[in-house]
């Protein structure tokens, strides 16, 4: 994988150079998070602990970061993942000093609580996924999107996931404000037929080396005690703003860019063995295509008319790219080529990338 730190940008031939703003594309490119599943031959019970066998064999992800990438959460967040023929394993542990929550409707909007999140596009294509969100109290919101909100994309709050199973585990007191607590920990069984489901085609569960889209978020408010309950802290009738924490950098306080989503990768060994990981050979071609679609996009939306034609070409370490934006009555289409590849990749202003 290369690190973009690392990368320097070299421009061969220009029918327009890029630009600064331009340049900050790089900035706005993710390459994902990567994360491989192995399948339990054994019955999980979904307790909150995670203390079977093949879950101690399971490693965790990598700590939480900053949604912005910009500074180091306060409390330390990790996962693990297992699958099996019926459902997908998610257990998280959560650092927590102050376990609370007020919220015990099902499908209300739970990030006004302290909340753990879980993102999945089984089809990788940024459309039709699905969202689950849990507070410490164990209430539950689940819901799909036809695709982003930055495309039009609408929420289904009537999505319920027949059969998932859920579980917390506090390791302290939740909404006793007199103690000081440790973390939570929270387990989910989420039936593989319901997220197969949201595949475009071939809505059957995962295949060995199959790869899905998937992200995890973590929503954190600065409280406050009134007459002894935990509260959102306000600030002149205001609510301060929450923190986000993540798994996979999004580089911007936006869950709903399903693009920079890590990926995860199906594996039939069992836990304790080691899988290879497939690469994506086009894997920074579709996120710099991805990266120059939302710089358009947010132009569009503010004034199309900074959005020019233009053919460009550029160097990513050893990668030479030829980049053409093409603007069109209602939106603009978008084309990468690798000079050194038969792929192109396409993308206009619904967001959905083709490969030519």
């Amino acid at each position: 994988m290369r690190f973009f730190h690392n990368i320097i940008i070299t421009i061969l031939l220009t029918y327009s150079l890029l630009s600064g703003a331009q340049n900050s594309i790089l900035n706005d490119t993710v390459l994902p998070k990567k994360y491989m599943v192995y399948k339990t031959a054994k019955k999980l019970k979904i307790d909150g602990l995670a203390e079977e066998d093949s879950w101690q064999k399971a490693p965790f992800t990598s700590s939480f970061i900053d949604i912005e990438g910009i500074k180091k959460p306060v409390y330390d967040t990790r996962v693990k993942m297992l699958w099996d023929d019926e459902n997908l394993y998610v257990y998280a542990v959560l650092e927590e000093p102050h376990l609370w929550g007020n919220l015990k409707q099902r499908d209300t909007v739970i990030y006004y609580n302290n909340d753990f999140e879980i993102f999945i596009d089984p089809s990788n294509n940024t459309y039709n996924y699905g969202e689950i969100e849990i507070n410490v109290l164990g209430t539950l919101w689940d819901l799909k999107l036809s695709k982003p909100y930055k495309v039009s994309g609408k929420a289904d709050n009537s999505w319920d996931i027949e059969g998932i199973q859920y579980a917390i585990h506090t390791f302290g007191t939740v909404n006793n404000y007199m103690d000081i607590d440790t973390q939570w920990s929270v387990e989910f069984a989420i039936p593989l037929l319901k997220l197969a489901d949201l595949k475009e085609e071939k809505k059957t569960i995962p295949i060995h080396g199959e790869q899905w889209r998937i992200n995890f978020s973590r929503v954190q408010w600065e409280h406050e005690i009134i007459d002894g309950r935990y509260y959102r802290k306000k600030v002149d009738g205001k609510f301060l703003p929450e923190f986000n924490w993540v798994w996979s950098n999004q580089k911007v306080i936006n869950m709903h860019e399903p693009e920079k989503w890590g990926i995860i990768q199906f594996s039939t060994l069992q836990p304790g063995e080691v899988d290879v990981f497939i690469e994506d050979e086009g894997l920074l071609q579709k996120q710099l295509v991805y990266a120059f679609f939302r710089k358009n996009l947010a132009l569009l939306r503010k004034n199309p008319d900074e959005i020019k034609s233009s053919v460009e070409e550029f160097k990513i370490d050893n990668q030479h790219f030829k980049y053409q934006l093409k603007k069109i009555a209602n939106g603009f289409e978008i084309t990468l080529k690798e000079i050194n590849s038969k792929h192109i990749y396409y993308i206009d202003q619904e967001g959905l990338l083709k490969k030519i």
